[in-house]
């Protein structure tokens, strides 16, 4: 036999430390090529009825991102804090019925009135979920699909600023917003500009410059989740990445 050089020989050390992580997968119940995610779950939960989980289902439902992503989407009409809370237990409740883990939850919520619009989205983070806020409310993600806008408005001059901007259009002069039109997805995908709108969202989140939210106004991460939605292969090679990186240190 001739001498093993030693290339040869660090290979062997890496197939013998992968048969015996596969050894210990196996008894564990759990095969390494079956790890990858082929689908992204994702829980999101709107404070709105009908206005934000119309927006989104619109997005999930497209061919290219149906085939990516998994989504239970609802609206609750609740506040803040017992949206955020709500969300955790529907999760927990979700994943114990279905036999599934979500990958992502997303809590969809405005400031409006409410008082404890700072504390919603820390206990986001406290939950790990992730926060889909808007101050003052959803309509600035809307707006921003047609112009920039670093003034604090409230949400009935959003809406009158929708409405002037889709009458100039042809055919559309005697449109009138309706929060839970199903069809004004496809209205402000034909007459809005989507990446312009994730480009001035983020451009107003750039201003913040503490974690009080409250004072953050007109601000929005509804462009994050957008973003997310339209890009899953992203968000699935992160996840997949991360659960590799959970398996071998389990596993060695």
């Amino acid at each position: 036999m001739g001498l093993i050089t030693k290339s040869e020989n660090e290979k062997r050390k890496a197939q013998k430390r992968e048969a015996k992580a596969n050894r210990r997968a196996a008894k564990a119940g759990v095969r390494k090529e079956n790890v990858r995610h082929e689908k992204i779950h994702y829980l999101i939960v709107c404070e709105g009825e009908e206005t934000e989980p119309n927006y989104f289902l619109r997005i999930v439902e497209s061919d290219k991102i149906s085939k990516v992503v998994k989504a239970e989407i609802k609206g609750e009409g609740m506040c803040t804090s017992s949206l955020v809370k709500y969300a955790k237990q529907e999760k927990e409740r979700l994943e114990y019925e279905q036999n599934i883990l979500f990958d992502r939850v997303w809590v969809v919520f405005d400031k409006d009135d409410f008082k404890d619009f700072n504390e919603a989205i820390k206990l986001c983070h406290e939950y790990d979920f992730e926060a889909g806020w808007s101050n003052e409310s959803f309509e600035l993600w809307y707006y921003l699909h047609f112009e920039y806008l670093d003034t604090s408005i409230n949400r009935h001059d959003y809406i009158d600023k929708i409405e002037n901007f889709i009458r100039k259009v042809d055919g559309y002069e005697k449109f009138k917003y309706q929060k839970n039109d199903k069809h004004f997805y496809d209205i402000i995908q034909t007459l809005g500009n989507e990446e312009i709108a994730i480009k001035f969202a983020k451009k107003l989140r750039d201003k913040i410059s503490s974690n009080n939210y409250v004072e953050s106004k007109p601000c929005t991460t509804i462009d994050i989740l957008v973003d997310e939605l339209r890009h899953p292969e992203i968000v699935l090679e992160e996840i997949n990445n991360n659960e590799e990186i959970k398996l071998k240190t389990q596993f060695f």
